[in-house]
């Protein structure tokens, strides 16, 4: 039901984006256009080359968007394509700071990045053309 539940989030969030994405299962979306081969392949290798975090380094760095309707925020990182969902269930902390939010999310990211296992894929490449 969670992972449903993270599925519908993204098709909510992103509803009007014209680009094709795959949700990873700790809630990091890879975007891709319309050059992309294979969604999967393609957003599984962005996110093992861009997606670990590096303290020190870029890979470190985030910033928050706060979602619509409270439905959580969006976690970007020094790569454009790609960003973390966090949803507010996620926090112990029920009004948390952003840094405390970005570092969850960053987390997230990371996780994501050494497990590389794919939830959802949404194809758009038709209605990029």
């Amino acid at each position: 039901m969670e992972d449903e539940n993270l599925i519908k989030l993204c098709h909510e969030t992103f509803i009007k984006d014209t680009y094709s994405w795959v949700l990873f299962t700790n809630g990091t979306v890879v975007f891709l256009d319309s050059s992309a081969v294979n969604l999967e392949n393609d957003a599984t290798e962005l996110l093992k080359r861009w997606g670990p975090v590096h303290g020190g380094g870029p890979g470190g760095d985030f910033s928050i968007i706060n979602m619509e309707n409270h439905l959580g925020w969006i976690v970007t990182c020094h790569h454009n394509d790609i960003l973390t969902l966090v949803r507010p269930n996620e926090l112990e902390n029920k009004s948390p700071e952003h840094v405390e939010v970005g570092l969850f999310g960053r987390g997230k990211r990371d996780k994501d990045a050494k497990e590389l296992s794919v939830l959802a894929i949404e194809d758009k490449r038709e209605n990029m053309k």
